[in-house]
């Protein structure tokens, strides 16, 4: 089977951390470039990709500076991102000028939801500690048909959400409950 079927495309991580999907992406034969807020994570993420082989192009860099040198990409990933970001409109609307007419934006966030309170700020930020305490703010997290609103205002048509969910047994996986937490795609007109 290909496994360069990003062979020839430009992709753009967004909120990279480490570099844990900016190098599958990278391996998949796609010209990567990948930005994070913080620059210990960058430099992590820099020296992984050193020791990999792999060719990615890390930047301690916000949006809207790819924005000002006029980049384009074919793929736009932004996962576990928006809820941090304070204007979200405005981040949407660089995501949409970052893409490529028929690109693709793929997408996770957590959704605002009682369940998602329990499980993400209570479970996993009080109780087991697996997120440190105030990583989320809930009042940020958006609804599936709230965030699909905002995509569409930026000039992007939302293709398709899921929700994730986790098994111990099974780890991650796609499903049809959204309540915690969901992936979408988005293709850019």
């Amino acid at each position: 089977r290909d496994r360069a079927w990003l062979s020839g495309l430009d992709v753009l991580d967004i909120g990279c951390g480490g570099g844990i999907l900016a190098e599958p992406l990278a391996r998949l034969g796609g010209r990567v470039t990948a930005i994070d807020a913080a620059a210990e994570a960058i430099a992590v993420a820099k020296a992984h990709a050193v020791e990999a082989g792999l060719e990615i192009d890390y930047r301690q860099s916000p949006v809207e500076a790819l924005v000002e040198e006029g980049r384009r990409f074919d793929l736009v990933t932004c996962m576990e991102v928006v809820e941090h970001v304070a204007d979200v409109p405005v981040f949407l609307r660089g995501i949409a000028s970052l893409l490529k007419p028929g690109g693709l934006l793929v997408f996770s966030t957590p959704n605002r939801t009682a369940l998602s309170y329990g499980t993400l700020i209570v479970g996993a930020e009080w109780v087991l500690r697996f997120i440190p305490r105030g990583t989320h703010d809930w009042n940020r997290f958006l609804t599936p048909d709230e965030l699909t609103a905002a995509l569409a205002d930026a000039g992007l048509k939302v293709t398709e959400t899921r929700g994730i969910g986790f098994r111990p047994s099974r780890g991650f996986e796609l499903s049809d409950d959204r309540r915690v937490n969901y992936i979408g795609a988005a293709i850019h007109a």
